[in-house]
């Protein structure tokens, strides 16, 4: 079983956050460098919410507000739903698609360690059934 933890493991660089007080522009030169899709909102910490191109794209743009000066805590998701380290991969599909959300703070306790994304997930998901699939087929043919 795949757990959270395993999928961090396979993932590269840190985990980047940003400050609620920080403005929508700089959240977007942050994403924009790291080719990201969202940041982890921060408060010292503790975390605060999620800061996404959708919330973008849909609080700035389609309201006629400047990037420049509308601040992330303006725009962030509060509260996100979030997922342990010890959590399984099936867990985290059934949080993307009840949420309707593409990134997963992973919290252990209240320390983040980590973020997982819904490519992160189907990632592992096909690489976890293209596995079996070559085992299925080494023990077919006696390979194994």
């Amino acid at each position: 079983m795949i757990t959270v933890k395993d999928m961090l493991r396979d993932k590269t660089g840190g985990t980047l956050t940003i400050s609620p007080q920080e403005t929508v522009y700089k959240g977007l030169e942050v994403m924009a460098e790291k080719n990201l899709g969202a940041l982890v909102v921060v408060k010292g910490e503790k975390v605060v919410g999620m800061f996404s191109e959708r919330d973008y794209a849909r609080n700035v743009v389609l309201k006629g507000k400047s990037s420049k000066d509308t601040l992330i805590k303006d725009l962030m998701s509060a509260n996100p739903c979030y997922v342990r380290p010890d959590q399984t991969l099936d867990e985290c599909l059934v949080l993307f698609t009840e949420k309707r959300v593409r990134h997963l703070p992973v919290l252990d306790g209240e320390k983040l360690v980590g973020i997982v994304s819904i490519g992160d997930a189907v990632k592992q998901y096909v690489a976890d059934k293209e596995f079996t699939i070559r085992q299925l087929e080494n023990y077919i043919s006696g390979d194994m």
